[in-house]
């Protein structure tokens, strides 16, 4: 099959996904506890000025309020996995972050070096300009090299859409190719596009992927609402600066 036969069989499967998803009902928040609510949150710190003691602070409270894992840049993954090593809170990565734009072996690269140093979970990003272009095949070669690195690992890999930047047919596609590659979980945004997570997106993307793939919706959460809103599209993960704001909030502090 040609790489333009291929781009235009991703196409129709996106617009009968896209007809069928424009049949959903609007979606209820979803009703949890602030324990449950906190078991489903990567606590988030992405800064380009992230100093070594706000990490630090990062995984205190992480621990202090049961948080999924941490999200931190590969540079601070060894000292994450060392501040957590006793604890249940797991160290993700982010990699090729924010743009996406690296090469497919940087990013394998960065994966495994990550793995290595104690991350459990990999937030990639996808080459958004060439899912753009409709090269399918290289977007999916990208994702692939990620995953295999996780599966070696025993970690798992999130792939980060970037939903502002794509058409809701992009989307779609970037799912699918995900699902192909053997990803654990998608994501919607790394938080520095123009907008994040919306209530639309999530729903989209669990109805594409099912329920056996991960939902995780990040970028622009800061309230308890929006959070269970995201739950109740659809969200199996929440990624959050503001998890401590979100769960004093839950508990009606």
């Amino acid at each position: 099959m040609s790489q333009s036969e291929s781009a235009r069989g991703y196409r129709a499967r996106a617009q009968e996904w896209l007809e069928a998803v424009r049949a959903l009902p609007t979606p209820e928040p979803a009703k949890l506890d602030a324990t449950q609510l906190a078991g489903m949150i990567d606590h988030t710190l992405l800064k380009a000025d992230a100093m070594p003691e706000a990490v630090d602070t990062l995984c205190g409270e992480a621990q202090e309020y049961g948080f999924a894992s941490v999200c931190v840049n590969s540079r601070y993954v060894p000292r994450c996995a060392a501040a957590l090593a006793r604890t249940p809170v797991k160290v993700c990565a982010v990699v090729g972050f924010p743009l996406g734009a690296n090469l497919a072996e940087v990013k394998a690269w960065e994966a495994e070096r990550s793995l290595a140093l104690g991350a459990r979970e990999i937030d990639m990003v996808i080459p958004v300009g060439l899912l753009r272009a409709g090269d399918y095949a290289l977007v999916r070669h990208d994702i692939d090299e990620v995953v295999k690195r996780c599966r070696r690992a025993g970690g798992l890999c999130k792939v980060i859409l970037e939903t502002a930047l794509l058409s809701d047919e992009e989307k779609v596609i970037a799912c699918l190719l995900s699902v192909e590659a053997g990803a654990e979980f998608v994501k919607t945004s790394t938080g520095f596009a123009s907008a994040g997570a919306t209530l639309a997106d999530v729903q989209l993307m669990r109805a594409v992927v099912g329920p056996e793939v991960g939902v995780k919706a990040a970028g622009g959460i800061r309230t308890l609402g929006e959070a269970l809103a995201m739950v109740g599209a659809g969200a199996s993960r929440i990624g959050a600066s503001a998890g401590v704001k979100i769960i004093q909030e839950a508990r009606g502090g």
